[in-house]
């Protein structure tokens, strides 16, 4: 009986665990998905800000991809009517006209 009051503090503790916590795969399997889930490099959180940094390139490409065609017809429309083009954008004028500006308030 002495040995039972004589067992040292760590093993009492560590006979609570439950049966399948103290199996050493068990353990070695959770401090892995511990590591992989919270501390790898490729964690969670990071793979959620990549994720929305995906998502949000991907807005922007099609964003700019609407601009590009955009431009692109209003270069072809440009090339078609220079004339009209140099008058609306530079205010452009033949000698014998009058322009007047009309601004929408």
């Amino acid at each position: 009986m002495a040995s039972r009051k004589a067992q040292n503090p760590i093993t009492a503790l560590w006979m609570r665990v439950p049966a399948y916590l103290r199996n050493r795969y068990a353990v070695t399997l959770l401090l892995f998905l511990l590591l992989m889930v919270f501390f790898d490099r490729h964690d969670v959180g990071t793979q959620f800000r990549l994720h929305r940094t995906v998502n949000r390139l991907e807005a922007d490409l099609e964003r700019y991809g609407r601009l590009t065609a955009e431009a692109e017809a209003e270069r072809l429309d440009m090339e078609q009517n220079r004339e009209r083009f140099a008058r609306e954008n530079y205010y452009m004028q033949q000698d014998d006209e009058d322009v007047f500006i009309i601004v929408d308030k």
